[in-house]
């Protein structure tokens, strides 16, 4: 992992793979066509094979930019969005990009001025925006700028400012079962609430990630015995993509997960496709009665991860919690403070987040009590 305060290293941002190219890079170009290079560059499908050697390195090209998670190339569009709307608002080069300007970008990002429509970026926002123009570099075959001195300098600056500030990056609050049974209490029996309610609750009881939550299909669920059986084909943590089960038991009181996932695809009428999908929800009419009710449609198509996140921001929101304090981490850091307050192993835990070694798991863990969960207590 990269130190608190530094940008990605290289390696990280640029892995070692064949440079990537749908046409000849637009270097010295206008920023708006750097961007749209870009965009077709991170988007382009797979080619058809035709049996010739520039089929195949085109087809291996495209393969490569597969790589990336959806997530990540939606964040690295966003960057380089960001850097060539920059670029283009004081007639600089977007690509190749000079150390310099990389650095100036950064702090303009970060300080915006008094009456500005823009908000300053997070730091986190920044170490994104990095991640994005070194890629951009990466694609059309040139050296990245953000390894240099001046920029990684300036990046840890920025970092280190805003820590002592006290804005530095702020994890989620994790919805342990107390503040979830809360965000639960208000939700009602329609059907966003019944969709709403088994999605918190499956998100709680896997661990999952927004973005696992958003790809659940029926053809992955299995019921067993004890309760069901969850196959995640892609996880952030299954890098050769073999895919991991998840084990969901049954509850013991109203919050089971199991029996509120029967609830919503009954009521929903889901037999096949996509778990968590879109609802339609018509407007009021002006001259509705007072007891008009709604009629819901659920559409085909699954939710996107920004919809997790959203869902549990304002299910979060109508319960008296701040919703800018809530996330998709906030299932994830909840289920694994729970368990780690019931003082499971952390061998349990790491299989509970589906982490490969304590690493990662350490970051979604909270202090708890320095006095009760001290590693010496009553040994003196």
């Amino acid at each position: 992992m990269d130190p608190p305060g530094r940008p990605p290293s290289d390696d990280t941002l640029v892995p070692a793979l064949p440079r990537l190219s749908v046409r000849d890079a637009p270097q010295e170009a206008t920023p708006a066509a750097v961007r749209a290079w870009f965009d077709e560059a991170t988007d382009a499908a797979i080619p058809a094979a035709d049996g010739t050697l520039a089929a195949a390195q085109a087809i291996a090209a495209a393969l490569a930019r597969r790589a990336k998670a959806d997530n990540t190339r939606r964040a690295y569009r966003a960057g380089v969005r960001a850097w060539c709307a920059w670029c283009d608002s004081h007639g600089l080069p977007a690509l190749p990009a000079r150390p310099d300007d990389v650095a100036a970008f950064l702090a303009a990002q970060r300080y915006v001025a008094p009456g500005s429509d823009d908000t300053p970026k997070a730091t986190n926002t920044l170490k994104l925006r990095l991640a994005a123009i070194a890629y951009l570099h990466y694609l059309a075959g040139l050296a990245s700028p953000t390894t240099t001195a001046v920029v990684t300098e300036t990046y840890a600056g920025l970092h280190r400012v805003a820590v002592e500030a006290g804005s530095g990056p702020r994890p989620k609050l994790a919805a342990k079962i107390g503040l979830l049974r809360e965000i639960l209490a208000p939700i009602p029996d329609d059907l966003p609430g019944l969709r709403d309610s088994a999605l918190l609750l499956l998100g709680f009881a896997g661990a999952f990630r927004r973005s696992e939550l958003a790809r659940i299909t029926v053809e992955h669920l299995e019921e067993c015995e004890h309760g069901i059986r969850i196959t995640v084909p892609i996880s952030k943590g299954d890098r050769t993509r073999q895919g991991v089960q998840v084990g969901i038991p049954y509850g013991v009181s109203m919050l089971c997960p199991v029996r509120a996932l029967a609830r919503w695809r009954q009521a929903a009428a889901i037999e096949t496709g996509p778990v968590f999908r879109r609802i339609w929800v018509p407007p009021r009419p002006r001259n509705a009665s007072t007891d008009w009710t709604p009629s819901y449609t659920v559409g085909w198509q699954a939710i996107d991860p920004r919809t997790v996140a959203r869902i549990i921001q304002v299910r979060g929101a109508a319960a008296g919690f701040d919703p800018a304090r809530l996330g998709g981490h906030s299932l994830k850091r909840g289920a694994l403070n729970t368990a780690k307050d019931l003082h499971v192993h952390p061998a349990r835990l790491k299989q509970l987040g589906r982490h490969k070694s304590y690493t990662p798991l350490a970051a979604y863990i909270e202090e708890g009590d320095l006095f009760a969960d001290h590693a010496l207590n009553g040994v003196l």
